[in-house]
This record gives C-alpha cells, structure tokens and sequence, in this order.
C-alpha cells in the first residue's frame, strides 16, 4: 500500500514518514526536509490512509482520490501556477465530481493537491506502486467472496 505510514500531522507543515514507534510517541521524518523529530501522543495525528473526502453519498479515501488524481493528470503534479481558490474547486470537481461542496473547504483541497505533489515528488505514488495496490485489492475481495 503505497500510503502506509505516511502521516499528517496538525500544526506541522507538509508530511511525515514513520520511522519507529515508542511508548508515548512516534519518530517521524519530514518528507520535505528529511530531518527526524518525535510525535507525541498530545499531537493530532493522522495516517493519509485513514483520511477520506465528503461526498453526496459516502466519504471517499484519499487513495483512491490520488489514484484518480495520477491517471487524470498522468502522473504530473497538479496546480503548479499559484492557483487561486476557482482552481482549486475545478481540481476538486475533475478529480471527485460529487465531492460535498458545503462539507470540503478549499483549504481541505490545497491540502490534498500540497499532499499528492509531494507524493508525487517523493515517487511514492507511481503507476507501479497503484498497479500493486490494484493487485492488492484484487485478491482481497477474493478472499471475502470465498
């Protein structure tokens, strides 16, 4: 899975990569910078695998807005021009159509575009990582059929 242990955390910028967990924190390091810190258990953390987006029907995870993000966009980063908040929701409404207008801000979309340019950057997301996703998820539902 291509997010695992990737981590949003609140007050810091950008995002994170677990390194090791202790008793009361975890060490993560930057995927901008590199450098290493502890996240305390006081620290609103979240795992990007965690997250999902409001639409009209049912919350959406984010990988699989990334993964519709990489085939629309072909794998480029998006919204490199200093887009302004119109940008953002035409983004928005190309990548998740029925995305829940009154429920996602334009700041929950910068975060999104910030985040998958960063993936994007780091290569964590390629068309080799979504195929093994796919494959992943392919014999899951096996499994559950069985």
């Amino acid at each position: 899975m291509f997010l695992d242990g990737i981590l949003a955390i609140a007050g810091q910028p950008g995002l994170y990569k677990l390194v090791s967990k202790g008793k009361n924190n975890v060490i993560v390091e930057s995927l901008t910078n590199g450098k290493r810190m502890p996240a305390f258990a006081t620290s609103r953390i979240s795992t990007l695998e965690d997250v999902a987006i409001y639409t009209e029907d049912e919350d959406i995870p984010l990988k699989k807005i990334f993964v519709n993000t990489f085939e629309k966009y072909n794998g480029e980063k998006v919204l490199q021009q200093k887009p302004n908040n119109d940008d953002f929701k035409k983004f928005m409404e190309e990548v998740l159509p029925d995305y829940d207008r009154e429920r996602v801000y334009v700041s929950d979309i910068k975060k999104v575009a910030n985040w998958y340019n960063t993936l994007i950057d780091h290569e964590i997301i390629t068309a080799e990582s979504i195929k093994a996703e796919d494959s992943q998820e392919d014999k899951k539902e096996d499994k559950e059929t069985t």
